[in-house]
């Protein structure tokens, strides 16, 4: 049902998670800073193509459960898989974004069985990335938010980072104040805002065993053309991560296309269900 929060266990954790539509699944994941919302325009398009679209709250997302320890990458692909059983599904069509692509990349190589399609928008194969001087400026943020008190910074004068983070990822686009209300209701349990800056703190620059094997299901990856980091390129020369169809869709907007450019990239993505 659209609008109602919905709980399942899974992975040894109670998710929370918003759900519309029914037939084939579809798990949308989400990253940082963001919440299930995310996919609030996405969700209903793909439930009226004849999908059941479920959109969980990550780990440590409040209202889904906190862990006991920082969530690291094994975590998070093993959560999306056990979440596919959790709702009674055989199989999968998964989409990530952010931590949820890192989710959606490490599910489909661990569990190919289950993952029936990925689609990933933001985030090239993270084991096929080459750094450069300007790549690493760009993802500053992943050393700044390991250090200590680096959540309660981030809580600052009513999470004053939260508009400014986006604005460097997506330079070209201008939320309305209320696009971040979910985020800051989330974030608003300290105990949930540390558990999603216990993500960086478990960051490694060494790809972990889900993100090093190819990828063997058909993929999709959304790159968008106003992203100040990733280029469409860096998705071109992770091909040699994937074994079966992978395609680079080009789109507007920067890291988060989806909700720049909501009509657009929903009917882009669709094509591809």
């Amino acid at each position: 049902m659209a609008g109602a929060i919905n709980f399942v266990d899974a992975n040894g954790l109670r998710f929370a998670y918003l759900e519309e539509g029914t037939g084939p699944l579809v798990l949308l994941l989400h990253g940082f800073p963001d919440t299930a919302h995310t996919w609030d325009e996405l969700r209903p398009a793909i439930a009226a193509k004849g999908y059941r679209a479920v959109s969980p709250f990550m780990r440590g997302y409040s209202p889904s459960g906190i862990p006991a320890r920082d969530t690291d990458q094994e975590t998070l692909a093993r959560d999306a898989l056990a979440l596919i059983e959790a709702l009674g599904a055989s199989q999968a069509i998964v989409i990530g974004h952010d931590f949820g692509a890192g989710a959606a990349y490490g599910a489909a190589a661990l569990g190919p069985d289950l993952v029936k399609k990925l689609l990933v928008l933001a985030i090239p194969h993270p084991a096929a990335l080459k750094p450069t001087p300007a790549k690493l400026w760009g993802v500053r943020h992943f050393a700044v938010y390991k250090l200590p008190g680096a959540a309660k910074r981030f809580a600052r004068n009513d999470f004053a980072a939260l508009p400014a983070i986006c604005r460097r990822w997506s330079p070209t686009w201008n939320p309305d104040p209320a696009e971040f209300d979910a985020v800051r209701a989330t974030f608003s349990d300290p105990a949930s805002l540390d558990a999603a800056f216990g993500y960086y703190r478990k960051l490694s620059p060494i790809p972990s065993a889900s993100l090093r094997a190819r990828i063997t299901v058909p993929t999709v990856v959304f790159a968008g053309l106003d992203d100040p980091v990733a280029e469409p390129s860096d998705y071109r020369g992770a091909a040699r991560m994937f074994e079966n169809e992978y395609i680079v869709e080009e789109v507007p907007g920067g890291h988060f296309m989806h909700r720049e450019h909501p009509e657009m990239f929903a009917e882009r993505l669709l094509t591809h269900l």
